[in-house]
């Protein structure tokens, strides 16, 4: 269940020295090479939240749509033409 900051996939542009580890896709629809966890969609591209913490909070309020469909785990995998509200 953990996954190394060094070896996420680096279409997830994570910085190097930020940390030690990186949030690991649950399993479900698509496969982690080819999927953005929300956690990394949240805080590392959108911008809405800075921490884990935050990033919990919204989605636990049930703001978050991936395909018309309101998702509540933090590392659901979106995929490519997954549409996030």
């Amino acid at each position: 269940k953990h996954l190394k900051r060094m070896f996420a996939p680096s279409h997830w542009m994570l910085d190097k020295l930020k940390g030690r580890w990186a949030p690991k896709p649950s399993a479900g629809p698509h496969k982690m090479r080819e999927c953005l966890p929300l956690i990394v969609m949240l805080r590392e591209r959108l911008k809405y939240a800075l921490t884990y913490r935050e990033v919990k909070m919204i989605v636990m309020q049930r703001l978050i749509k991936v395909d018309g469909k309101v998702r509540t785990d933090m590392f659901y995998p979106a995929g490519f033409m997954d549409v996030v509200q």
